[in-house]
């Protein structure tokens, strides 16, 4: 069964509406704030039950089959394991510190530390997981058999080599990532092959990485020249603080405008590169956002919670789903008489680890 490259004829296509999801969203908001934030593990099945079942690949719909007591169990075993060992971490540091043991304290919260780190690695990868073992398409679900152990040690090592030459290597660090996920999970009885390139990334990313620069730059400059411009001592005497008043202004433009533009500019490579470079089998996958896209949709989003005063909140999740739907392709050839289940784990608790952290695990 061959992919349909048109608009109409999409690989992927949504059929939901903002209006049946409020009907889920707003009793879920409501039901949350009841149980003070219990609820929100089934309110988070409930979103995702519709929103798979309203996605359409090639000929069928997506189904969820998570239950919310899996997303909730997974919750308390992160508790559990990362918590309570946290806190109790936390004040055995303290009663080093008042006995005057300060290396040995300090040694201790290094190793907490990094052993967070290690988990925020793995909660990435098993969250992936997580959701490919409970989507279904045409009765067959995805998965993995890797428990994200040495997912975990990469996560931690590239991540620091990318930061070490003063975070020239992100763009590396973030690729390799992607493709170490992906290329551990499968669909049905075909395994995912991720062979996205990162050097295409680094023009994008000297963009990002150098804005604050350029426009500290520019500040300065322009405040030297609008200072001494008058050319009386009054003038050069007030400079430093016309250019302290510019950096400020620049600093405030630089976090809350441009860099978040640039951020987006970047991203938008970055997620096009990484997607392009999937394979599963004879398909081969392709997100069609260009920057301006995702700028726009971003905007979307800050307007729609500004604007409802938070409560738009609630449709953010409808809103990058349909986002993400909306712009992803697949090509290629499907021989449904190929396809049989997966054989790979099928956890019993959800993204605990996950949900802890608050990290996106695609």
């Amino acid at each position: 069964m061959s992919t349909d490259t048109t608009h109409d004829n999409s690989a992927f296509r949504f059929h939901g509406s903002w209006q049946e999801f409020a009907k889920i969203a707003f009793p879920n908001l409501l039901l949350t704030i009841v149980t003070l934030g219990v609820y929100r593990f089934w309110a988070t099945t409930r979103e995702r039950e519709y929103l798979w079942s309203k996605t359409q690949f090639i000929d069928e719909r997506l189904e969820w089959t998570g239950r919310g007591i899996e997303l909730f169990i997974g919750f308390i075993l992160a508790f559990l394991l990362i918590g309570v060992p946290f806190i109790i971490i936390q004040l055995v540091s303290q009663g080093l510190i008042f006995r005057g043991e300060a290396l040995i304290a300090g040694l201790v919260t290094l190793t907490m530390f990094l052993l967070l780190f290690y988990l925020t690695g793995i909660a990435y990868f098993r969250a992936l997981r997580y959701r490919l073992s409970r989507t279904y398409w045409r009765g067959i679900r995805g998965g993995s058999n890797d428990p994200g152990f040495r997912y975990g040690l990469s996560y931690m090592w590239k991540t620091f080599v990318g930061w070490l030459p003063i975070f020239l290597l992100v763009p590396w660090s973030m690729i390799s990532l992607w493709n170490d996920r992906w290329n551990a999970m499968s669909f049905g009885p075909h395994q995912f092959s991720a062979n996205a390139q990162w050097k295409p990334l680094m023009k994008r990313y000297l963009l990002f990485y150098l804005v604050p620069f350029l426009l500290l730059v520019g500040g300065v400059i322009f405040g030297i020249a609008m200072a001494a411009s008058g050319g009386t001592p009054d003038a050069l005497v007030n400079s430093g603080a016309a250019i302290g008043g510019i950096m400020v202004a620049v600093a405030i433009l630089s976090f809350y405008i441009v860099l978040p533009l640039a951020a987006l500019a970047y991203y938008s490579k970055y997620f096009r590169l990484a997607v392009g470079g999937l394979r599963l089998h004879t398909l081969e996958f392709d997100f069609q956002a260009r920057a301006a896209d995702w700028i726009l949709f971003f905007l979307g989003n800050v307007a729609i919670v500004v604007f409802t005063l938070g409560i738009g909140y609630i449709f953010l999740p409808y809103r990058n789903w349909k986002f993400f739907i909306d712009h992803m392709e697949a090509f290629g050839e499907i021989n449904i008489d190929d396809l049989t289940q997966s054989q790979t784990i099928v956890e019993k608790h959800g993204e605990g680890l996950l949900d802890a952290f608050d990290v996106g695990a695609i």
